[in-house]
C-alpha cells in the first residue's frame, strides 16, 4: 500500500476513536448528574428564598444553576455563582463610579467636568474594562470575581454588598464617596469567617486589572507619559514609576507597598491599602496605535494583603482615587500621589514643585490665556537669570575682541605638529588678558537645570490640557497646520509650526553666538551647532507638547533680544580691548600646573629632536 493510502486509513481510525471517546464521556457525565440530583433539588428551594430577597433589593432573581456550572461546597456560594450582575452607582459632582454585584467591584468610572480630545465623556475605566477579584481558601479555593454579591443598601454616597457563605458568615464590601472628592473609600470585611477560612492562611491575594483608554490627542506623547506606579510603605516611602516607554513590563516586588496606581498622562486610577500590600507583581503593556477599541494600555497588579484568619471579624480598609493628575489635587490627599507626575529628579523636581508650579498657578488665577502665561513665565525666568546671561555674554565679548590675536597665533603655528604650541600660546594670551575659557560655559550650565525643569513641566502640566492658543488647539499635545495622511520616519504624520519656529529661532540664536566663537580647532562644530542641532530639535519637538516648543521659541527670541541690548548698551569692545591689552602687558606668574605643562612640552620637544637626529 502506498503512503497516501496509509494516511487515509490513519485519519479514519483517529476519527473513530474520537467519536467513541465522546460517546463514553457523555454517558459518564449523565451518570454524575443523576447521582447529584438530590443536591440540585435542595438548591432549587434555596434559590426560591434568595430570589425573594433579591427582588426586594431590585436585583434580578437568581436561577437554578446549569448542570455544567462549577460546584461549590456551600449552597450559598453555588447560588451566588448564578444569575446576571446588577449595578449600583456612587456619584458626586466630581465622579460617577458604577459598581457591579459580580465580584462587588468597580464596573466603570466617569470623571466629570473633563472630556477626551474627541469631546467625548471621559470614562477613565470603560464599562466592563476592569476586574477586581480575590482568591480565598475557604475549604476550597474560590474567586470572588465569579460570584454575585447581594446588595444590602445602596445610595449615591454609600453601597454595601455581601457574599454569604452560610447563615452567619459573609464577606462584605462597602464603598462610600464623599462630596467634592475623587477618593472612594473601600472597606472589605470578613464576618464570622474564622471557622470557614483556612486557619493557616495569613494573606489573601488580590488581582486588579484594567484596560485604560486613549484620552489625549497624540498617541506617542500620551504613551510616553503613561505607566504604572507604586509607593513603598512607611511615612518616608518613596514613589516609583515603572514600565514607562516600554512595550510591556512585568516585575515582582517583595517589599511592602502603600498604594499602586495605573497612571495615564493626565488621569490616574490608584488603589491605596491602609495596612499596606505585603508584596505584589505589577504588569503593564501598551496597545498599538490603531487598535479598534482605542485602548492605550492594560495595567495589572497581583497583590497580597494581610488576613487574620483567626479573627471573627476582620477588615481590610482601602481607598480608590479616580481623578486628574493635577499637582495640588493629588497633594491634597496626603498620600504622595503628586510624585507620579514626571517632574524630574531631586534638583529638577524641586525647581518645578517650589518655583515653576506655584508661579504658574499664581498667574493662572488672574490670566485666562495660557499662551500669555507662558510668555510672562519665560520673561520672569529670563529676568531672574539675566546676571548669568550678562556674564556669559561679557565672556563671549572678550573672546571676540581677542579674535585678531588668536588669528595671529593660528598663523604663527599653521602645522598640525605645532598644535600644542598653539594651544599653549592661546592659553597664555587668555591668562594675560584675564579671560576664562569657562566664563561663557559656566553661566549656561547654571541655567541648564531651569531649562530641563521646563522640559519636564510642560508635557506633564495638567493646566495646559486642551488649552487653545493661536493655531494650537491643545497646548499639552502637538500643534499641526498640516496633516500628511502618512507617517514620516522620526518626524511624524503632521507639520508642527511651533516646532519649526523654535528650530528657526535656535538657528539665529546659534548664528549670533558663533560669531564670537573660534572654531578653527573644530571645523565641523559650526555646521553641527548652526544647522544640525536645529534640525534635530525640529524633528524631536514635532511630536512634543506645543507649549514646550512655544516656550523654547520664546526663550530663544528673548535671549537674542537680550544679547542685542547688552551688546548695544552694556558692551564697549574698544574699552574691553584696551583693558585686555593693559592686562596682557603685565607679567604673569605661572601656576604650578602651567609649569608642569611647560615642562612636559619641553620634554616632548627634546624627544622629537632626538628622533629626528636618529
Amino acid at each position: 500500500m502506498n503512503s497516501k493510502g496509509s494516511s487515509v486509513i490513519g485519519f479514519a481510525l483517529i476519527g473513530v476513536i474520537l467519536l467513541l471517546f465522546s460517546w463514553y464521556n457523555s454517558k459518564q457525565y449523565e451518570k454524575a448528574v443523576e447521582a447529584n440530583r438530590p443536591y440540585y433539588d435542595s438548591l432549587a428551594r434555596v434559590n426560591q428564598d434568595l430570589a425573594a430577597g433579591a427582588a426586594e433589593a431590585e436585583l434580578p432573581a437568581l436561577t437554578l444553576p446549569a448542570e455544567d456550572a462549577p460546584l461549590y461546597q456551600s449552597a450559598s456560594l453555588q447560588a451566588a455563582a448564578q444569575g446576571e450582575a446588577a449595578f449600583c452607582t456612587l456619584e458626586n459632582d466630581k465622579i460617577a463610579v458604577t459598581l457591579s454585584t459580580k465580584g462587588a467591584q468597580p464596573w466603570s468610572v466617569l470623571v466629570k467636568d473633563y472630556f477626551t480630545y474627541d469631546s467625548l465623556e471621559l470614562n477613565l475605566i470603560g464599562a466592563g474594562r476592569s476586574s477586581l477579584e480575590y482568591e480565598i481558601n475557604a475549604d476550597q479555593w474560590i474567586n470572588t470575581g465569579e460570584l454575585n454579591f447581594t446588595v444590602v443598601s445602596a445610595s449615591p454616597e454609600r453601597v454595601v454588598m455581601r457574599l454569604p457563605f452560610d447563615a452567619d458568615s459573609y464577606m462584605e464590601a462597602t464603598y462610600s464617596l464623599a462630596a467634592e472628592s475623587y477618593m472612594v473609600d473601600y472597606d472589605l470585611r470578613f464576618v464570622n469567617m474564622n471557622d470557614i477560612l483556612d486557619r493557616r492562611t495569613t494573606q489573601v491575594e488580590m488581582k486588579w486589572v484594567a484596560d485604560l483608554p486613549r484620552l489625549e490627542k497624540g498617541y506617542k506623547n500620551e504613551r510616553n507619559y503613561s505607566s504604572i506606579a507604586f509607593r513603598y510603605a512607611g511615612e518616608k516611602g518613596s514613589v516609583k514609576t515603572v514600565g514607562q516607554r516600554k512595550e510591556s513590563f512585568r516585575e515582582s516586588y517583595a517589599s511592602r507597598m502603600r498604594w499602586v496606581g495605573f497612571q495615564q498622562q493626565f488621569f490616574s486610577a490608584i488603589l491605596v491599602a491602609d495596612n499596606d500590600f505585603t508584596s505584589g507583581t505589577l504588569v503593564n503593556k501598551f496597545y498599538g496605535e490603531d487598535n479598534a477599541d482605542r485602548l492605550l494600555m492594560q495595567s495589572g497588579a497581583d497583590m497580597t494583603l494581610d488576613l487574620d484568619a483567626r479573627s471573627a471579624d476582620y477588615s481590610i480598609p482601602m481607598h480608590f482615587y479616580f481623578g486628574p493628575n493635577h499637582f495640588y489635587t493629588l497633594k491634597s490627599y496626603g498620600q504622595k500621589f503628586e510624585n507620579i507626575i514626571p517632574l524630574g529628579g531631586k534638583v529638577i523636581g524641586t525647581i518645578s514643585r517650589y518655583v515653576i508650579i506655584p508661579l504658574f498657578n499664581w498667574m493662572s488665577g488672574f490670566i485666562a490665556s495660557y499662551g500669555l502665561i507662558i510668555l510672562l513665565l519665560t520673561l520672569i525666568i529670563k529676568i531672574v537669570i539675566s546676571p548669568l546671561t550678562l556674564k556669559s555674554y561679557m565672556s563671549s565679548a572678550k573672546m571676540s575682541v581677542l579674535k585678531p590675536e588668536i588669528d595671529k597665533i593660528n598663523a604663527r603655528y599653521p602645522k598640525k605638529e605645532d598644535a600644542m604650541k598653539k594651544q599653549q600660546a592661546t592659553m597664555e594670551l587668555y591668562k594675560k588678558a584675564g579671560v576664562s575659557t569657562m566664563g561663557g560655559c559656566l553661566p549656561i550650565l547654571l541655567q541648564f537645570p531651569i531649562l530641563w525643569a521646563m522640559f519636564r513641566f510642560f508635557p506633564a502640566s495638567f493646566e495646559l490640557r486642551q488649552q487653545r492658543f493661536l493655531w494650537a488647539d491643545d497646548l499639552s499635545g502637538y500643534d499641526s497646520i498640516l496633516d500628511f495622511g502618512f507617517n514620516v520616519p522620526l518626524f511624524g504624520d503632521h507639520f508642527s509650526l511651533f516646532a519649526f519656529l523654535m528650530a528657526v529661532s535656535m538657528f539665529f540664536y546659534t548664528r549670533m553666538t558663533m560669531k564670537n566663537t573660534d572654531t578653527s580647532a573644530m571645523p565641523g562644530m559650526k555646521f553641527m551647532n548652526m544647522w544640525l542641532m536645529p534640525i534635530m530639535m525640529w524633528f524631536l519637538c514635532n511630536n512634543f507638547s506645543a507649549g514646550l516648543s512655544y516656550y523654547y521659541m520664546l526663550s530663544n527670541i528673548i535671549t537674542i533680544i537680550q544679547n542685542w541690548v547688552i551688546r548695544k548698551w552694556f558692551v564697549d569692545e574698544k574699552k574691553i580691548y584696551a583693558k585686555l591689552q593693559a592686562a596682557s602687558a603685565k607679567p604673569t606668574k605661572k601656576s604650578k600646573f602651567q609649569q608642569r605643562i611647560d615642562q612636559m612640552y619641553k620634554m616632548q620637544q627634546q624627544q622629537a629632536a632626538q628622533q629626528n637626529k636618529k
